[in-house]
């Protein structure tokens, strides 16, 4: 099996694209806006995959945070709101927050659910920083790391509600960064000491199975390498510090913070320790160059995504809840005045 999740690029494979998928055996695949058209057709791309791979629990993967990351969008599919409008929610009423978080996930999970999609990569547990570059700004669940951990356990509750799996993201923390990773390497100068409150949170969850690092220069840990490409940051800090043993996904490689081919870059990230490289451009050209330089996924990989995917259940999809949900949320939200 290739140590990649890949994306390909429209609404439909390609022959190319079909011959290239069933030969390398990727882990999985990512899903973006050009991918989806409607539910129909949704349904069939995800069940397109799971044909051609042979397997019934693949990982296919979305971000669908809500707010302004959103690939699956109005007005085929319900607008979900963004973490802040919870973190707003928890100042006044804490266990109302944390109910709305959940029940907003279960409706969010239900969705992807009946799409056939298996991991959303959500909640962020990046602790939200004054000052700092808006990559991250209203995707975060708060500015205190126990409020952001317990609002990220109530999504991961949600979505295990639905049959779906999260994704904890971006460890060991993006809060802080003061530029945008898509476009620039950013470096964090904060001191180990400082840090630890970025790692709260993950050390909070860090049983949960699935994982995404960032691309961010740690200058107290590994001034050299962005933490995605550091063995130091990914075995020390995620791995030990964290206690993080579950899959480990790079967030996206082609991402303008690192450097070299696409190849080159995947290859620097499972040496430093990660199980799979997350590429979403689906550039045949780059899938191949992973393919040819980057082997197979490790035996202790092959666990790790086996336990990813083992609580995840497609059949629990069923849409009847999802408007009593639905209202249920906007009621908590409005009974505090923070309806978006």
């Amino acid at each position: 099996m290739m140590p990649a999740i890949l994306s390909f690029a429209g609404t439909a494979l390609s022959a190319e694209e079909r011959a290239f998928f069933r030969d390398c055996d990727p882990a999985g695949y990512i899903l973006f806006g050009r991918n989806i058209e409607s539910r129909e057709q949704l349904r069939a791309l995800t069940d397109d995959l799971r044909a051609i791979q042979g397997r019934d629990k693949l990982f296919i993967c979305i971000d669908q945070e809500g707010g302004r990351v959103a690939r699956m969008k109005p007005p085929v599919w319900p607008a979900f709101p963004p973490g802040e409008l919870f973190d707003r929610l928890y100042d006044i009423a804490p266990a109302t927050a944390i109910e709305a978080a959940r029940v907003n996930a279960t409706a969010l999970g239900l969705e992807l659910a009946e799409a056939g999609i298996t991991v959303d990569c959500h909640p962020s547990l990046d602790v939200r920083v004054d000052g700092a570059h808006d990559v991250i700004g209203d995707r975060a669940l708060g500015r205190d790391p126990m409020r952001v951990a317990a609002l990220g356990r109530a999504i991961l509750d949600g979505f295990a509600s639905a049959g779906v799996a999260g994704c904890i993201k971006h460890m060991p923390g993006h809060g802080r960064s003061m530029a945008d990773s898509h476009k620039e390497l950013p470096r964090v100068e904060a001191s180990a000491e400082e840090l630890e409150h970025d790692l709260a949170p993950f050390r909070a969850l860090a049983d949960y199975p699935i994982g995404m690092t960032c691309h961010l220069v740690f200058e107290a840990w590994d001034p050299e390498h962005p933490a995605t490409q550091s063995p130091t940051v990914v075995n020390d800090i995620i791995r030990g510090e964290i206690g993080f043993d579950g899959l480990l996904l790079t967030d996206d490689i082609d991402m303008q913070a690192l450097e070299g081919t696409i190849p080159e870059r995947s290859e620097k990230a499972l040496a430093a320790g990660c199980d799979l490289v997350l590429n979403c451009w689906g550039r045949m050209d780059d899938m191949r160059g992973i393919a040819e330089r980057c082997g197979t996924l490790s035996d202790q990989g092959m666990q790790r995504l086996d336990r990813a995917l083992e609580a995840t259940d497609l059949a629990r999809g069923d849409l009847a809840q999802r408007e009593d949900l639905i209202a249920k949320r906007d009621a908590l939200l409005n009974a505090a005045e923070v309806a978006a």
